[in-house]
């Protein structure tokens, strides 16, 4: 007999995406992507009918949305660390304004890449809720060696991917879970890329004009 189908729970994922908007919020008018507030708007325009088309059983239509809504987020993010990068010899942001948006956008990468992850890893949430067999997982997490019976059924939530992208801005690497896809590695490496610029670079920079 095959196991019954539980369902990942998606709320946590939809809080990420309007977090990550709201995070981007705080960013200063000048290094933000048209307006700061515009992305949240955005964002939340969007979980609308992602949560709508979720609700009624749509998942390919939640799926586009949720893409479109990630695409949109890591463009912004991504453009304003240009912005940043391209302003500090200029000297054109205060130290305080360098600071705040360091910690908003490496939040936000923390956020956009744990989407990422949730998203792509064995075919998404809604392929993982319904195989039994996770062998072509990009990730390897621990609980997924166990061999004991309580743990055969475990699948990997959107924490597990907050955890995981968390530890690859932080650490620089994915800590206590292997990395099996080419795709999930170049993943990790831009998001390590990303956090290194925004810590080692912007950070250092303002405290050292502090």
């Amino acid at each position: 007999m095959s196991r019954p189908i539980i369902r990942e729970p998606r709320w946590p994922a939809f809080v990420a995406m309007l977090a990550a908007a709201g995070v981007y919020f705080a960013m200063p008018e000048p290094l933000s992507l048209g307006p700061s507030w515009l992305l949240l708007v955005i964002i939340g325009f969007l979980l609308i009918p992602i949560l709508v088309s979720n609700r009624y059983g749509h998942f390919r239509v939640t799926r586009i949305l949720t893409f479109t809504a990630n695409g949109i987020i890591t463009i912004a993010m991504i453009a304003s660390l240009i912005l940043l990068v391209r302003g500090i010899p200029q000297h054109l942001e205060a130290p305080k304004a360098l600071l705040r948006s360091a910690s908003a956008l490496w939040i936000t990468n923390i956020l956009v890449f744990a989407l990422w992850y949730w998203k792509l890893d064995a075919g998404g949430p809604l392929m993982r809720d319904r195989r039994e067999d996770l062998s072509n997982s990009w990730f390897l997490f621990p609980q997924m060696l166990s061999r004991e019976k309580r743990d055969m059924s475990w699948r990997p939530h959107f924490v597990d991917y907050l955890f995981l992208a968390f530890n690859t801005s932080t650490a620089f690497s994915p800590t206590d879970t292997a990395v099996l896809s080419r795709w999930a590695k170049f993943g990790m490496m831009i998001q390590s890329l990303i956090s290194l610029a925004i810590v080692a670079l912007l950070a250092a920079r303002a405290v050292n004009i502090l």
